[in-house]
């Protein structure tokens, strides 16, 4: 309960918030449309990046606690506000050629006209983030793992570890496939958020192997159990992030901007009113914090042995999402149901596991 006292105390604070700005704009009515409204955004951000705290966990249990301690408080402002408010603002007002003030004023008093201009340009935000996340989850599909959890294909998969370009090789051709669905107008523009994706991971792995010092930045993490087995590693990335440090923050930060943007788009299917969607989703991401330090507190990677697959699939399945959203419609139901699925169906496997080697000790 210690790891979610705080988040408890914010959604409070939050609802407060979101039903005084709802009754100062439409009454009692207003209120209660704006707190089931917030709820609603909260529970859909949880559902949506549960894999994402499995994976911030897998990376966050080598950190020192003053990294830890960063994650938590500058993390935390980066991810509220930087990635639900600023950063939606800014993707206005650079493509609408608005001030930054003016794109404020315009989400306050004219949100739909405010949400038109960011869901223009929906399809090039989710090319930066749907390649990001493809680069997360081809890195450790193609690495080399002492648990596989399904079996055949993971180690046919294996085969390609060795080759050290296959994650980006695979992700461009991805990329060029998706540009097949999208108008041809924005092709241009789709092909370099895309690119910048790819760059913007392989720029922070590059900057983690810069501030290794030479070290071998391929090197894996070996989990053990707590009878000293090995069952997992996390393969592909860098020890520098492993072990925090400013490659580390960089890389958990914007993989939580992939996330979000999937969750800041799909918020506007709900409401155009920009503060509750900041306040919904802000608290969803204090609560996706919170379960990341619980995992990383409890052991629970180490306990649920194909959890951490479980997550990375469902990252897999979102990047493809993402892509399709370009042309196709996916409902947020349907996306957060996925990541669900999998997280479940690992978390089973796991016990079952988990079953086996107490049986054959």
């Amino acid at each position: 309960m210690r790891h979610f006292l705080f988040d408890f105390i914010f959604t409070i604070v939050c609802l407060v918030v979101a039903a005084w700005w709802g009754f100062s704009h439409g009454g009692v009515s207003g209120l209660m449309t704006a707190l089931a409204i917030t709820a609603i955004l909260a529970i859909m951000e949880i559902s949506l990046s549960f894999d994402n705290a499995v994976v911030n966990a897998s990376i966050l249990k080598g950190w020192n606690d003053f990294w830890k301690k960063i994650f938590l408080t500058v993390g935390i402002l980066v991810a509220v506000f930087g990635m639900r408010l600023v950063f939606p603002i800014v993707i206005v007002a650079v493509t609408a050629k608005l001030g930054f003030m003016e794109v404020i004023q315009l989400a306050i008093n004219e949100p739909a006209q405010y949400a038109a201009h960011l869901n223009a340009h929906h399809a090039e935000i989710s090319a930066f983030g749907g390649m990001f996340l493809l680069l997360v989850f081809l890195t450790f599909i193609f690495g080399d793992k002492e648990v596989h959890w399904f079996d055949w294909f993971e180690r046919k998969l294996t085969r390609f570890s060795k080759v050290d370009a296959m994650s980006t090789f695979v992700a461009i051709v991805v990329l060029m496939i998706s540009l097949s669905w999208v108008e041809e107008a924005k092709e241009p523009a789709i092909l370099i958020a895309g690119i910048w994706g790819i760059l913007v991971y392989l720029g922070v792995n590059v900057l983690s192997s810069l501030l290794e010092g030479g070290t071998d930045s391929d090197e894996d993490e070996v989990i053990t159990d707590a009878k000293g087995n090995v069952i997992t590693n996390t393969a592909g990335v860098s020890s520098t992030i492993l072990k925090g440090g400013i490659a580390g923050f960089i890389y958990l930060e914007v993989l939580d901007a992939s996330f979000s943007f999937d969750g800041v788009i799909g918020a506007f299917a709900i409401t155009n009113d920009v503060i509750i969607i900041m306040l919904g989703l802000a608290i969803g991401a204090m609560f996706v914090r919170s379960m990341t330090i619980y995992l990383v507190d409890k052991g629970t990677l180490s306990e649920f042995v194909y959890l951490e697959h479980g997550a990375h699939y469902a990252i897999g399945a979102l990047a493809i999402i993402m892509l399709l959203s370009m042309k196709f419609h996916v409902p947020e139901l349907v996306t957060g149901l996925i990541g669900v699925a999998f997280i479940g169906l690992s978390l089973y496997n796991s016990i079952q596991y988990r079953k086996r080697q107490e049986s054959t000790q």
